[in-house]
């Protein structure tokens, strides 16, 4: 029996900070918007993008909030050129986001930079694009 993925959810520190950075800096959809929880519509064949407070979504869990560094993932933006890599990189910076690897053309051919959002998580953007 197939099980579809629909949704990535981030646990983060500032629900209303990583609301406005998705939400007004990276130009994500409100889908739905809670106490302690927030979904975003991506778009047609893409997963919600969903944010629960950092410690709501331990508790959720039932584990320890307690936890730092790289946290054995990164989601990725696909865009179709290189100038919207740059400027969602650059949309990410002016929302609060740091830039973790400068955009930069790849060995292989397509073109990708890392942005990381206020709470740490690390996104990459890439084109395969001109």
């Amino acid at each position: 029996m197939p099980l579809p993925l629909s949704a990535v959810m981030l646990g983060v520190e500032d629900l209303d900070r990583a609301k406005k950075f998705y939400g007004e800096g990276l130009g994500f959809k409100i889908d739905k918007d809670t106490r302690n929880f927030v979904s975003f519509s991506l778009g047609e064949g893409s997963l919600h993008l969903a944010l629960y407070e950092w410690e709501a979504a331990a508790q959720d869990a039932g584990v320890p909030s307690a936890g730092s560094g790289f946290r054995g993932a990164s989601f990725h933006l696909n865009p179709e050129s290189r100038e919207v890599v740059d400027e969602t990189i650059r949309n990410a910076v002016a929302a609060g986001g740091a830039v973790v690897k400068e955009p930069a053309a790849a060995q292989w051919g397509g073109y990708f930079g890392y942005f990381s959002d206020p709470d740490g998580y690390l996104w990459k953007v890439t084109t395969y694009g001109a």
